[in-house]
């Protein structure tokens, strides 16, 4: 007790002079406590059928997704597989657009999202972004920022069961406190491509969801304003996009890389 009373003052401490520095990025917690928070908000979100609607006996569909989750966490540039948990969970939830994952690795993907995507590309362009926001420790960081590094220190030691319930539901409903930030937005979409790089897919086929985001905005109503109060759609995200693209030679898109038949017959399985 007396060691977790003493790491929880440095942990005070060192939020404190992190804030006082500006530098609200600065993680103060390891990988392996990202994944015990992330394994304490998986078993809360699992325990709660109710409240967290998880797709039940479709392993197909969890196979499906699980699988192209795969192909990017086998490119070198994940540096955490192994180290975190990467396990994939389907939300039966067809209102919903959105996708997000919790410290070390635990990503949730919305029915809403794999009916409204067009081809299986841009799943993994996304996948991609959700990972990266795993790996780059965004969830924690935000999380601190937020709750303060004590609570969170006592949540990760089991002391605060209320407060891990409040930060598994506000994840899973998507609270604009917990909203991404335009650099950490970025960041993932770089990485996105960097992963995809490395696989079967078209590197940015993400560029297909903002297209779809917009051009749909009028129609969607409070599921796109949801996905928007946590993942900012600037535009200067989407020009980051066909950067890069050119920065790789300007890859085009197939369908040998889009894989949109295959996607589009995935999608009339979906319950």
């Amino acid at each position: 007790m007396k060691k977790y009373f003493v790491y929880s003052i440095f942990t005070i401490w060192i939020a404190s002079f992190s804030i006082m520095c500006g530098s609200l990025a600065f993680n103060i917690f390891s990988d392996q406590e990202d994944v015990k928070l992330g394994k304490q908000l998986d078993d809360e979100i699992k325990s709660k059928p109710q409240e967290y609607p998880l797709l039940q006996n479709r392993n197909d569909v969890k196979s499906y997704v699980e699988q192209v989750g795969q192909k990017i966490l086998n490119s070198p540039h994940v540096k955490k597989r192994g180290l975190y948990a990467y396990s994939f969970e389907i939300v039966h939830d067809d209102n919903t657009i959105n996708a997000f994952a919790t410290p070390g690795g635990y990503i949730y993907v919305y029915t809403g999202l794999l009916k409204f995507l067009d081809n299986e590309a841009t799943l993994a362009g996304i996948i991609g972004h959700e990972i990266a926001h795993a790996e780059r420790r965004h969830a924690t960081q935000r999380l601190t920022k937020y709750y303060g590094a004590s609570m969170l220190v006592s949540v990760i030691l089991g002391e605060s069961p209320s407060q891990l319930a409040e930060i598994a539901a506000n994840m899973f409903t998507g609270l604009a406190f917990l909203a991404n930030s335009r650099s950490d937005e970025t960041e993932s979409d770089d990485y996105s491509i960097r992963y995809l790089k490395d696989t079967e897919y078209y590197p940015g086929a993400i560029k297909y969801f903002f297209d779809k985001i917009q051009s749909t905005k009028g129609e969607r109503g409070g599921s796109i304003e949801r996905l928007l109060s946590t993942h900012p759609m600037p535009q200067d995200r989407v020009d980051f996009v066909y950067q890069e693209m050119k920065k790789i030679g300007d890859p085009q898109p197939t369908e040998n890389n889009l894989f949109t038949a295959r996607y589009q017959a995935f999608k009339t399985t979906l319950p």
